[in-house]
């Protein structure tokens, strides 16, 4: 099933290939709120609900309870300018169950930032503020003269 080129066969040495399926798995935040044990996948068009059990169980070793899919038509748009009308590719979304028990959360790709981060950005933030009190204090003479404006 996969539309990959591979070299012609030639006789004589050995054949190295590889033969790699054309199928890929990319894990989704769902845009409504879901169960803990629902995780969604956005999939080729060509996996069955069978393919991506046996994938998670096969390759990630993901107990799945149960798999359930639909594809997401993608959103049409007209040119202002040419007055034409494209629209994007559809998607397959994989809405898999985890068993009773198990829940998927989110890893935390952006962690909060440590304290001495935030007293550092506080204390430029401090400096920044001194420095634009000065500049008000020398322009204080000169009302509706713009700031760069020097004699």
């Amino acid at each position: 099933m996969s539309t990959r080129l591979y070299p012609l066969y030639q006789k004589g040495g050995p054949q190295l290939r590889i033969f790699l399926p054309n199928f890929w798995l990319k894990l989704i935040r769902p845009v409504h709120e879901q169960p803990p044990n629902i995780v969604q996948f956005a999939c080729s068009m060509e996996m069955t609900k069978h393919d991506i059990k046996n994938y998670l169980e096969k390759i990630y070793d993901v107990k799945v309870a149960h798999v359930r899919t639909r594809i997401a038509l993608g959103k049409t748009k007209r040119d202002i300018v040419k007055g034409y009308i494209t629209k994007d590719d559809d998607v397959k979304l994989a809405y898999v169950t985890l068993p009773k028990g198990e829940t998927f959360v989110f890893p935390d790709c952006a962690p909060d930032q440590s304290q001495q981060a935030k007293d550092e950005h506080d204390k430029a933030l401090n400096e920044t503020k001194k420095g634009y009190q000065t500049f008000l204090e020398k322009n204080k003479q000169r009302p509706n003269m713009p700031g760069w404006f020097r004699v």
